[in-house]
């Protein structure tokens, strides 16, 4: 890529911000909007929990192949098909008759969504060369996820009320369309100087071990041990053929030497749990504040609005932090608060009463508003940037794959819990458990944070990319 103007370097920053916007804001828009549908496509809660999960579910399973396909055919021409595909998705989406329909259309969404966040990821760390530069434009990205946050529930709730459920996804049309007008007119075509091969097999074995996963969990409550117990079985037989397929080949789908970085690896693991954990707090609050508390789309919005706030403050100041002083405070920051969320609705029944339930929004926003630049900003330094593509689609990935387990396992207890009982009687207990989980989440992103984030670590890093380098010499050369 030809090195561009600080000025044209913002402008594919801003760019590449409106494909996550339209993404990010598709996931808060729903949540609002999960008790219309519920109503109008007469939908269960393990039903509610697929419209959400099949979109992750796709996204988590492709999300590596676009970023390989985009260092190897061209990052611009990947990021515009993806925007298409997306758009022509939330249009299916706005028309579905059924809640399979719905289901299938959203899955439809994440195929073009697969190639919008990791490629444009993939684009911004080939554009900002330079690391604060990078951290900076990285805690923007990050910024646009808190907008999204924060509007989203009150366009969502907005939509909801006055046209109905079907409208938020008209929203993605213009935004999406101004997207690809603009990456056709001002975002420079790159690739990697090697291009990797697909590998079919590999991937194959992502979408069982995905699929699979899912499925049991979601299902469980429903479908008896029996049935769990085989998909439970598949997905770790896919797990385990991953594990050993993939080291064998020279160019995998996963590169497994990554995660001889600690830094890496503790970025992976941090953004499954802190996703998990942001799907799950999505997932109840919407539930209880519009089926318990008996609020409105918009009115639940607002409620929201607090976490929605702290996230957007947030992120760019985590990004600053980031590229001044690295990782580990936005890390530590991160995981104290989002722990502390989860335990004050665990022990202390935090959405009984107005003060607590805000404390409780106003902590889990902060501390998501300081993770989301770090993990990113971990996952793509110290790699080789002619796999920046691959290593943004692996923490993008661990993200969709956090937020599916986050979604399918919360909604699960939950749905064990309330069992035949109402909402309303039996909803704060049974979402104690829930929440639990959620502040298990927290802990997890705490220590990790502190233990993938000091010198040890450090040097792990600088000796898998040291690797990583002289493999990439030894093919260019021919050698084997």
């Amino acid at each position: 890529m030809p090195e561009l103007s600080p000025r044209r370097r913002m402008l594919v920053l801003a760019i590449c911000c409106m494909s996550l916007l339209i993404v990010s804001l598709d996931n808060t828009v729903l949540n609002v909007a999960l008790p219309s549908m519920q109503k109008d496509l007469h939908a269960s809660l393990a039903g509610l929990q697929w419209t959400i999960d099949a979109y992750t579910l796709v996204l988590a399973a492709l999300l590596m192949l676009a970023g390989s396909t985009a260092d190897r055919i061209g990052r611009r021409r990947v990021f515009m098909a993806g925007l298409v595909v997306f758009t022509v998705g939330s249009v299916l989406c706005s028309l579905a008759p059924n809640l399979e329909s719905l289901v299938v259309f959203r899955m439809v969404q994440a195929v073009g969504g697969s190639m919008l966040n990791p490629v444009a990821m993939s684009i911004i760390t080939n554009t900002f060369t330079d690391p604060r530069e990078r951290a900076r434009a990285i805690g923007v990205w990050g910024g646009v996820v808190g907008i999204s946050m924060a509007a989203g529930p009150l366009v969502g709730g907005l939509l909801v009320d006055s046209v109905g459920w079907r409208s938020i996804f008209w929203i993605n049309l213009p935004v999406g369309l101004a997207a690809l007008l603009l990456t056709f007119r001002y975002v420079p075509e790159s690739r990697a100087p090697k291009a990797r091969r697909p590998d079919p097999v590999g991937q194959l074995l992502v979408i069982a071990l995905l699929g699979s996963l899912t499925y049991a969990i979601i299902e469980a409550p429903s479908s008896g041990a029996g049935k769990t117990l085989v998909f439970g079985g598949i997905a770790l037989a896919a797990l385990v053929a991953l594990l050993r397929y993939e080291p064998r080949r020279d160019e995998p789908l996963i590169d497994l030497r990554f995660f001889r970085s600690v830094p890496f690896s503790g970025a992976t693991v941090v953004a499954i749990s802190a996703f998990a954990a942001l799907g799950g707090f999505l997932f109840l609050s919407t539930l209880y504040l519009q089926n318990v508390r008996g609020l409105d789309a918009l009115h639940a919005g607002l409620w929201m609005l607090p976490m929605a706030a702290m996230t957007f403050v947030c992120a760019p100041l985590s990004g600053r932090l980031v590229g001044s002083r690295g990782p580990r405070v936005s890390l530590l920051v991160a995981g104290t608060a989002m722990t502390a969320s989860g335990v004050l609705f665990a022990a202390f029944e935090a959405e009984t009463t107005n003060a607590t339930l805000v404390i409780g929004y106003v902590l889990f926003g902060l501390g998501f508003g300081f993770v989301n630049a770090p993990i990113t900003n971990t996952a793509v330094s110290g790699m080789p940037r002619a796999q920046a593509g691959v290593a943004a689609a692996v923490a993008s990935t661990s993200r969709q794959i956090g937020q599916t387990l986050g979604v399918a396992v919360i909604g699960a207890v939950l749905a064990s819990g309330v069992g035949a009982s109402s909402y309303r009687d039996s909803f704060v207990a049974a979402a104690r458990p829930a929440w639990w989980i959620i502040a298990a989440c927290g802990l997890a992103v705490l220590v990790l944070g502190a233990l993938s984030s000091g010198r040890w670590a450090r040097r792990t890093a600088e000796r898998a990319a040291e690797r990583l380098e002289a493999a990439e010499i030894k093919e260019a050369a021919g050698v084997v």
